[in-house]
């Protein structure tokens, strides 16, 4: 396998971890619009925890992201 192939095939495999995700961020705000939905009341006690792991879970993406990228140019 040429090396060229071999690197685009790792930084597709390292991209695997954006499908995660966006699933994931879907599932944060998903049940953060449900909980205001059922108790509106609760709004400012979930709203800063949903924002802290909405951005924890896109750190994991930007992480995979930049791995690919280093994948490609750098190695």
């Amino acid at each position: 396998m040429e090396i060229g192939a071999a690197k685009l095939i790792g930084a597709g495999l390292a991209v695997i971890a954006l499908l995660g995700v966006g699933i994931g961020v879907g599932n944060i705000f998903s049940n953060l619009i449900k909980a205001i939905a059922r108790n509106p009341s609760v709004k400012n006690d979930v709203m800063i925890p949903a924002y802290i792991g909405a951005a924890l879970t896109e750190a994991v993406g930007i992480l995979a992201f930049t791995v690919s990228l280093i994948i490609l140019f750098k190695a």
